[in-house]
């Protein structure tokens, strides 16, 4: 049986994992990644600080939910309908900083490295924002996901919203198909020579959709 639960800040150890993993996508490395130039254990412990950063950001647990199978954590994501969660970023990653030793010269340089994914970021006004989304190995391929995602669904139709988008790197064609069968379509994509350069990969896609109580039944 799936539990969908809200997030608790006792569970910012999974969350890590599940924020380094999301931004990864379908590649072996991520943002998180590129910007750090740390090994994957350095980079899980930095997002669960930004996870339990005393500043909300777009990455702090309040945001998440989590699907529980048989008392195990399968998978994780975050939700919000505030665009300035973005803007957070900055400080919330300063107190990650700080609190894994980075100098101050050394933190100055995440953001310059990290900057090429403005290039590809879009976004639908007044829309239920997913983010930070990623299922353990063995759970993937699952009702897990769907599960996830229509928690998601009616926590943003409860807080008055009518639409959802969720963005992904072009050609996860894992990601693609799971949100298509949740409901999603194409919305836009956007592609840039710096993504490609930092990740391989040309841009982001975006997909929404309407999470009306009769859309919902789809």
């Amino acid at each position: 049986m799936i539990q969908i639960r809200s997030a608790l800040a006792d569970d910012t150890d999974f969350l890590g994992w599940v924020i380094l993993t999301a931004a990864r996508g379908h590649r072996e490395r991520g943002w998180f990644d590129v910007v750090l130039q740390q090994d994957e254990a350095f980079c899980v412990e930095y997002c669960r600080k930004l996870a339990g950063a005393a500043t909300p950001s777009w990455w702090h647990w309040s945001l998440f939910s989590v699907a529980v199978v048989d008392d195990q954590r399968a998978a994780a994501l975050c939700g919000f309908g505030d665009p300035s969660l973005y803007a957070a970023s900055s400080a919330a990653m300063a107190e990650a900083s700080q609190k894994m030793g980075l100098s101050e010269d050394e933190h100055s340089q995440l953001w310059p490295r990290g900057a090429f994914i403005l290039s590809c970021a879009t976004s639908e006004e007044n829309a239920w924002t997913i983010e930070n989304m990623a299922t353990l190995p063995e759970y993937r391929g699952t009702d897990v996901t769907r599960a996830l995602l229509n928690g998601e669904f009616e926590r943003a139709r409860g807080a008055g919203y009518s639409r959802a988008q969720i963005s992904f790197f072009v050609g996860n064609q894992t990601a693609e198909r799971a949100y298509i069968k949740a409901g999603f379509k194409f919305a836009e994509e956007k592609r840039s020579p710096e993504f490609q350069a930092a990740l391989g990969v040309p841009g982001l896609r975006r997909f929404a959709r309407n999470i009306a109580s009769s859309d919902l039944q789809q």
